[in-house]
């Protein structure tokens, strides 16, 4: 990965938005429900204030308006500040 976060932000790999049809009617990717949950690719090194929780590999819940989409090499990732993930998913 080519990209590496400054201070407190993340990049997320969000989970794909679940496909769902009805009795033959596709549903446009405009209308599909905003994944609230992803993977962690890579972190900041925190601040001075604030410590970094989250690390690379986590499965991460986050706010459904959070973050930043950006587009590099053709996927889409999300960055925030790791104050908008809302919890770390555990198995």
């Amino acid at each position: 990965m080519n990209i590496k976060p400054l201070a407190d932000r993340v990049l997320i790999n969000p989970t794909p938005a679940e496909e769902v049809t009805m009795a033959g009617i596709i549903i446009p990717d405009s209308a599909k429900e905003k994944p609230l949950k992803g993977t962690v690719l890579a972190a900041g090194n925190g601040t001075k204030d604030e410590e970094m929780v989250v690390k690379e590999g986590d499965t991460v819940l986050y706010g459904k308006y959070s973050g930043t989409e950006i587009e590099f090499e053709g996927q889409k990732y999300l960055i925030m500040r790791q104050s908008d993930i809302l919890a770390i998913i555990t198995e």
